[in-house]
């Protein structure tokens, strides 16, 4: 509300150009009707922003990149990918003997660009959920014996799945694993769940602040993506293209 607030007083001032930045767009995984009566909230939110007055959206990672389409005004989703890739080969010894891993079907498109980058396999999760936030069963479609898995994913809100994948995983014969996350909501049980696991690191970006989940979690590292954004910001207020960032990480 406070962000709907700011972009109106900006635009009754005069304002030639109003460019909202919403690294984790709100209401992102209601982006459909998986029920009857179910809202598309983030299709309010599209509404509520361009009704306030913004020209421009920057975000990162669309939970579901159709979102892009409930905007009438240009919409730039920034990827986290860049950056991962960097973590990775910095961070990971042996990331060559690693295997990328979705922990669900829709992330394949994800893991299967990331894997491609540094030339490695991949795999992925089938799960079945009874109810939201609660996952039935998982079904690993890879092998990862004697491998350090890598999961990746867009946001963790209460880290089931993340933490059941991890330990099916383990008992598959993975050596590590580690968990790579853009948005890290990190909600109810979900410390406590990381604490848990059987996790060497449990990587997030900046996106949502993460100091006070890091002060009762040591597995939790920050990957810091202000340098993206602000790039963004300076290319879109010169004028000039930011596909550059889709694929590279600004000096």
């Amino acid at each position: 509300m406070e962000l709907l607030i700011m972009i109106n007083a900006c635009k009754i001032a005069s304002s030639s150009r109003v460019t909202a930045v919403i690294p984790c767009f709100p209401y992102a995984r209601q982006d459909k009707k998986d029920r009857s009566r179910a809202p598309i909230s983030a299709k309010l939110v599209a509404n509520m922003l361009s009704v306030a007055g913004a020209d421009h959206i920057i975000t990162m990672d669309l939970h579901a990149s159709q979102i892009q389409g409930f905007f009438d005004i240009p919409v730039d989703n920034l990827y986290a990918e860049p950056a991962v890739l960097q973590w990775i080969r910095e961070n990971i010894v042996d990331w060559r003997n690693c295997i990328i891993v979705s922990p669900d079907a829709g992330g394949a498109k994800r893991v299967t660009s990331i894997a491609d980058r540094l030339n490695v396999e991949f795999a992925l999760i089938h799960k079945e959920r009874k109810k939201a936030n609660e996952v039935d069963r998982m079904v690993l479609v890879g092998d990862v014996k004697n491998r350090v898995a890598i999961l990746v994913d867009d946001m963790a809100d209460t880290c089931g799945t993340i933490c059941h994948a991890a330990d099916k995983l383990i008992s598959a014969g993975a050596t590590k694993v580690y968990a790579i996350l853009t948005h890290g909501i990190f909600s109810g049980p979900a410390i406590s769940r990381i604490n848990s696991a059987p996790f060497e690191a449990v990587v997030v970006t900046n996106t949502i602040p993460q100091e006070e989940k890091m002060n009762h979690c040591s597995k939790i590292q920050v990957i810091d993506i202000s340098m993206i954004l602000a790039e963004a910001i300076r290319r879109t207020h010169n004028g000039e293209s930011v596909s550059y960032l889709f694929s590279h990480v600004p000096l």
